[in-house]
């Protein structure tokens, strides 16, 4: 596996999976084919969940823009022996969530793919209700985040549980403590209130790129909690900042290096 495609007329295959709940995917996976069609070199094939992995292991690339998508054992085992073979994975927002609605005590998180959590670094917990946060750079040493000024985003704010986050390189964080009205683990008033939103998990010859940015929903998305949802909700894709972090991150995903 190679990412080295930046010689003119040179193909690289890419997959997009867009797919799940609560979110308006056919707005998310429009902007991300904009964004990709933005590099004439990238064909792209397109999915709505992790299971045609063919398609997948025979690209170089794979974005994934998905909520409460759980892969078969199989699946997860491909993709991750993809990326250390050298695959690199642009995953965003809800692509590590793993999502139980309708119970006694609210949205359950259950930790029902552990080797999923472990290739991405992450898994989802729980999010505060929508508000304005500050996100920051982690770091100014990394070129994916470079001159990126903290900005301020209404967007789902990503409370994750992290397997190893001494292995993850931060990009970006901000800072929250509070309650997580309606998800069962809803109390995070104690422990670390840093929260990454952007880093990379390095493995073996590979890479995942995350980005916990990137809610949308549109009117008939909360079908069947609610049959018409009353707000446009586009977070962080209305922000100059996000379309910057987003080109950026298929740069890198090519094999760029600024």
């Amino acid at each position: 596996m190679s990412n080295d495609n930046d010689a003119p007329g040179s193909r690289i295959d890419v997959t997009l999976v867009a797919g799940g709940m609560y979110h308006d995917v056919d707005f998310a996976r429009l902007e991300l084919l904009k964004l990709l069609g933005e590099h004439e070199e990238f064909r792209v094939r397109v999915q709505p969940d992790y299971e045609d992995t063919a398609g997948i292991v025979a690209g170089s690339i794979l974005v994934s823009y998905t909520c409460n998508i759980r892969p078969s054992l199989e699946a997860q085992q491909q993709i991750r022996d993809w990326v250390i073979a050298g695959g690199r994975w642009l995953a965003l927002h809800g692509t590590n969530s793993a999502l139980d609605v309708g119970t006694p005590n609210g949205v359950d998180s259950p930790r029902v793919f552990p080797l999923w959590a472990d290739t991405l670094g992450s898994q989802f917990v729980a999010h505060p209700p929508i508000m304005p946060y500050l996100v920051e750079r982690s770091t100014d040493d990394h070129w994916l985040v470079a001159g990126i000024e903290p900005f301020e985003t209404d967007d789902e704010l990503y409370l994750s549980e992290h397997a190893d986050r001494g292995a993850l390189v931060a990009l970006l964080q901000t800072t929250w403590s509070g309650t997580a009205r309606g998800f069962v683990e809803s109390d995070w008033t104690t422990g670390s209130d840093e929260h990454l939103v952007m880093y990379l998990r390095e493995l073996g010859d590979g890479a995942v790129l995350y980005n916990t940015l990137g809610h949308c929903r549109g009117h008939y998305d909360m079908v069947p909690v609610v049959d018409y949802y009353p707000n446009i909700e586009r977070g962080s894709w209305e922000q100059p900042a996000y379309a910057e972090l987003l080109r950026r991150s298929l740069r890198w995903a090519r094999g760029g290096s600024a």
